[in-house]
């Protein structure tokens, strides 16, 4: 059926809820809401802190229909299938549903530009896909446009989910359709990256962090932000003051390459940021990180946090100056939304991935975690049952505001 396509094995603005897709299926979560400890090393004590959450979810669904069969085809932003980022996280959920769900088929194109989305797309609803994968916030438009025009075909689209605004409703709030054929997934991984600022804060050794985006849109910022605001937090608590720089949390502007595919840019911001103090970097911007993993391997002069995957799994070659991964598990959401249509012929719930439900965490510290004190880590761990418990970071953050 797939003959002609190559084949293999968040922070929004506006977050809507809208109706329940299919009552039959309950909220699915991504991953245990247990924490789990840092690997045991020999170069550093044990630590509770960077739980890993990409452990496989449990799930109440029943067995498919005996002999039913369907397709997920998953269109791909710029980045590529292989960009070690968010598309590499989607399609190994759709490798994993094809591997452990019995009558799963899937399927992938690539976008070389913008220009790509739509056509892509449209080739799918050709094909017959049983639901159509867009994988990033730059797909909205297209994704929108043509759930609208096709009620009847299943999609689901990554860090976008409907709402009353534009590309799903018009200047005035009007839905452009129901939407009932879509499914959003979208994650709050401010939580986990306001980990990683005061981890970073606590671990960097010349007081300067720093970090830059791909592009200013949600999915990049929501990033930055819960960076910066982590770092302000640990100061706000040991009475230091570690400097982040790349994003102001107050005015919304930082620093961004203006694309997700440049190693060359990804060598050369981080390279400023590094020429101005900081030792550790973050670069929210896809592949184009990978470029400044290369420059701290390079000069030895700085340590990377990785985004969206595991970049101890996804660029091992670089796990020599990664010191641990901000962890947005699109994987899982993937997996259970292909499970979900295989079994209920249906999305589940529109889905946003938290530190409750494992939807982001902070990958295992590996090896750099000799940088992270065991008391450094327990606190990393304190503040992510605190934000857990708060039900949100505004919520966390909104309380150390009301103490005073």
């Amino acid at each position: 059926m797939f003959s002609a396509f190559k084949k293999r094995g968040a922070f929004l603005a506006l977050l809507f809820s809208f109706a329940l897709v299919v009552a039959a299926c309950a909220e699915d979560e991504p991953a245990a809401t247990t924490t789990t400890a840092a690997p045991a090393t020999t170069a550093a004590p044990a630590t509770t802190a960077a739980p890993a959450t990409t452990a496989a979810p449990t799930t109440t669904l029943p067995p498919p229909t005996p002999g039913r069969e369907i397709s997920a085809c998953q269109v791909s932003d710029t980045g590529g299938i292989d960009d070690a980022s968010f598309n590499a996280s989607a399609w190994a959920g759709a490798q994993r549903a094809e591997a452990e769900l019995e009558g799963v088929s899937i399927a992938f194109l690539e976008s070389g530009d913008a220009a790509d989305y739509r056509p892509n797309i449209d080739a799918f609803i050709a094909e017959g896909c049983a639901v159509i994968l867009t994988i990033g916030f730059l797909l909205a438009d297209d994704t929108a446009a043509a759930a609208a025009d096709n009620p009847n075909q299943l999609f689901a689209i990554v860090d976008q989910a409907p709402g009353p605004f534009p590309p799903w409703a018009d200047a005035e709030g009007n839905m452009m359709a129901d939407y009932a054929n879509l499914r959003g997934l979208t994650f709050s991984t401010d939580e986990a990256a306001f980990l990683a600022g005061y981890m970073a804060a606590g671990a960097s050794e010349t007081g300067v962090v720093g970090t830059f985006g791909g592009l200013p849109i949600p999915p990049v910022t929501i990033f930055m932000d819960g960076f910066v605001r982590g770092v302000d937090h640990y100061n706000s608590v040991k009475g230091t003051s570690v400097v982040a720089l790349g994003y102001d949390v107050e005015s919304g502007e930082g620093q961004f390459t203006n694309n997700f595919d440049s190693l060359d840019d990804g060598r050369s911001f981080a390279e400023t940021l590094v020429n101005n103090g900081a030792d550790i970097v973050l670069p929210v911007a896809g592949p184009v990180g990978l470029g400044s993993a290369a420059l701290c391997q390079d000069t030895g002069a700085c340590l990377i946090l990785g985004v969206d995957a595991d970049w101890n799994a996804t660029a091992a070659e670089f796990s020599d100056v990664i010191l641990t991964s901000i962890l947005k598990n699109i994987d899982v959401a993937i997996f259970n939304t292909i499970n979900n249509v295989l079994v209920l012929d249906s999305l589940g719930n529109p889905f946003n991935g938290t530190l409750a439900n494992g939807g982001v965490g902070l990958a295992a510290l590996q090896d750099n975690a000799d940088r992270v004190s065991a008391e450094l880590a327990q606190e990393v761990a304190d503040l992510e049952a605190a934000i857990v418990a708060a039900g949100s970071l505004p919520d966390f953050l909104a309380s150390l505001a009301a103490d005073g």
